[in-house]
């Protein structure tokens, strides 16, 4: 006698069809909305990072003039007799009321920066993205000259494409950048294998694009 609740083998097959697409499903939902989301979060870096590859690696075609831009104050009496118990070798940084007022008078920030030191000059570096820059202080006189050097906007976005002398907040954002663009990267990979089977191109360009930079590599670098 035929067992009437028994499922037909369509329906059985239909049942794990049905689970593997709700899978498919579920993983194609999360990984457009990681993916969506990590290029939303990383557009304007790529593109900022992607124009100043091309800028870097043509640095000796692009011409840069510098701007040197100098700036003269004396240090007030009181602030030169603090300067007497500073030590006279030394790389810590100068009084704070030193630095208060090289702020203001030379528009200079040098508070808690490393000083070069000597019996006769106090020497402040004040290194920035796409140029350079310096404090000096006689100890005698309390005569301050600030220098500032400047190369443009290109030379401003390669020392920021390099993190040179850019700080501690564009180095951790570099770092925040760099894993977005890394879960952009792994999530379009995944996509890629989810769809490869409806489109026959897909692994032969993917490993078109490892192969063509090995193969550069191997060939012409040297």
């Amino acid at each position: 006698m035929t067992d009437l609740a028994a499922p037909r083998p369509a329906e059985r097959t239909a049942k794990p069809r049905a689970a593997v697409n709700a899978r498919r499903s579920f993983w194609l939902k999360q990984l457009h909305q990681w993916h969506w989301i990590s290029a939303a979060v990383s557009l304007v870096g790529m593109i900022l990072f992607a124009v100043t590859g091309i800028t870097l690696n043509h640095a000796a075609s692009i011409p840069a003039e510098p701007v040197v831009s100098e700036q003269t104050a004396v240090l007030p009496a009181p602030l030169l007799q603090r300067l007497e118990g500073f030590p006279a070798e030394t790389t810590d940084p100068v009084p704070d009321a030193v630095a208060r007022w090289a702020s203001d008078a030379l528009d200079a920030e040098i508070a808690g920066r490393a000083s070069e030191t000597t019996p006769e000059e106090i020497y402040v570096a004040l290194a920035m993205p796409g140029g350079d820059g310096w404090v000096t202080i006689d100890r005698e006189t309390g005569d301050a000259l600030r220098e500032k050097t400047t190369r443009g906007w290109v030379a401003y976005l390669n020392d920021l494409h390099k993190g040179r002398n850019a700080g501690a907040v564009w180095f951790w954002f570099i770092d925040v950048f760099a894993v977005a663009c890394v879960i952009f990267a792994v999530t379009g990979l995944a996509l890629l294998w989810l769809h490869a089977r409806g489109r026959p191109s897909t692994w032969p360009i993917v490993g078109l694009g490892l192969l063509t930079p090995v193969v550069i590599a191997l060939l012409f670098i040297h």
